[in-house]
């Protein structure tokens, strides 16, 4: 039985392939997504996307993936920061996180270092543009 995965995208990714794009890149965020449910179908995965720019929708959707999904990959965008809500509901659910950043966080503007949501996932990938994701995919295989 195929495990399922879910992708929360945090504020703002959205506009990927409009915002920014010397930094995330030009890719359509449409494009980025097909992508990764095709990888996670290559992988034996069911996987969804969910995408907010509301802190408290990302909450509710967390809080709602503990019955559903085997495990779950958030880019939680700017909310990673200083979002101790979405920090709790991932402590709360206990479904394997992993973190993702389209960027490389550590080589940007000093308050994209800190994560507070790190400490409550299962790792953190970061700098690899839509692999990030892909990389994600593979990481929590093992774990769910």
């Amino acid at each position: 039985m195929k495990k399922n995965v879910l992708v929360i995208h945090g504020p703002n990714i959205n506009m990927v392939g409009e915002r920014e794009t010397g930094i995330y890149g030009k890719e359509s965020f449409e494009s980025i997504n097909k992508q990764i449910v095709s990888w996670a179908n290559e992988l034996g995965l069911n996987c969804s996307i969910f995408q907010s720019n509301h802190e408290g929708d990302i909450v509710d959707k967390l809080h709602q993936s503990r019955h559903e999904f085997d495990g779950v990959i958030l880019n939680a965008g700017a909310f990673t920061h200083y979002s101790y809500a979405i920090r709790d509901a991932i402590a709360a659910i206990k479904k394997p996180t992993v973190e993702v950043h389209l960027s490389n966080i550590h080589n940007r503007e000093e308050f994209r270092h800190n994560s507070v949501i790190a400490p409550v996932c299962a790792g953190q990938i970061a700098g690899f543009g839509k692999y990030s994701y892909m990389l994600a995919l593979c990481g929590i295989k093992p774990l769910i």
